[in-house]
């Protein structure tokens, strides 16, 4: 009776570590970030308010590789522009991988107001 209390307490202890650790792995790899448009982060691209390319570079290298069995490390990222503030545009932005090859990074608007702009990447 014991023994199968045990059992169970193992494979419940083991099923919950799993899920937590499924969970914290979903909230550190998400790959959608809102930033705000203010004088330190906005740049002009074709007339329309864009996230500056560094902004967009920066957060994106950091967020790429957020765990070690999530993504690959990625440095040296750069956009060739700013990011429009309208939904839908999209840039391609590119980074080094750890053995020296290019990886290509495009990165698009979600949803932009007159103060903030929501983009994601794909990985």
């Amino acid at each position: 009776m014991q023994r199968s209390k045990f059992l169970v307490g193992v494979v419940g202890g083991a099923a919950a570590t799993l899920a937590l650790g499924g969970l914290g792995t979903y909230l550190l790899s998400g790959t959608e970030s809102t930033s705000t448009l203010d004088t330190y982060s906005t740049a002009t691209v074709d007339g329309h308010k864009a996230l500056k390319s560094t902004i967009v570079a920066g957060r994106t290298q950091s967020r790429y590789h957020p765990l070690p069995w999530v993504g690959d490390k990625v440095s040296g990222v750069t956009c060739p522009t700013g990011l429009k503030a309208v939904a839908g545009a999209s840039i391609t932005c590119t980074g080094k991988k750890s053995d020296g090859s290019t990886v290509d990074i495009p990165v698009t608007v979600v949803k932009a107001t007159a103060s903030s702009v929501t983009w994601k990447f794909e990985r």
